[in-house]
């Protein structure tokens, strides 16, 4: 497994960063790869990637959200593995600090080698920028979901 460490600062303040992460049917606007988010409920979503030519579907769950602060996660299905936390650090008034950490096992082939010479690294840092430039020409969030999800607690299923 390997760890993906990225930091962007943003000219947002704290809350609209983190408003805006929340809106995860809007990743495919800054997420290289990522094609489609649907989101399912307050806590699970399905996403459908094409990296490298490999197309994948899986879904994921959210294990913690503490407005303004974080979001974890997890899959739940398909052969992507992997687990994350989003943090959110108010620097001042209109700027905020995005810390993205994932902890991805690449399957196959393709995704072992992009592993080993950096590409996943290379994504996640694109993707971040692409974060901080869709979010600072907004100038707002596209809307925002404001709850509270606690570890262990078991959400609405489908």
């Amino acid at each position: 497994m390997s760890t993906v460490k990225e930091t962007v600062e943003v000219g947002v303040p704290v809350h609209t960063a983190y408003n805006q992460w929340t809106q995860f049917e809007e990743f495919p606007n800054f997420m290289e790869g990522v094609e489609e988010v649907r989101q399912l409920d307050d806590r699970h979503n399905h996403w459908t990637t094409k990296i490298g030519g490999v197309r994948r579907e899986f879904e994921t769950e959210i294990v913690d959200q503490l407005p303004d602060e974080r979001i974890t996660w997890r899959t739940t299905t398909g052969d992507t593995h992997q687990k994350g936390t989003v943090r959110f650090e108010r620097v001042d008034d209109t700027h905020t600090r995005v810390e993205l950490v994932m902890d991805v096992e690449p399957s196959g082939v393709v995704e072992k080698a992009a592993d080993m010479i950096g590409t996943i690294d290379r994504r996640v840092k694109g993707d971040m920028k692409r974060f901080k430039q869709f979010i600072e020409e907004r100038g707002g969030e596209s809307g925002s979901w404001r709850g509270r999800i606690r570890p262990g607690e078991s959400g609405p299923s489908l």
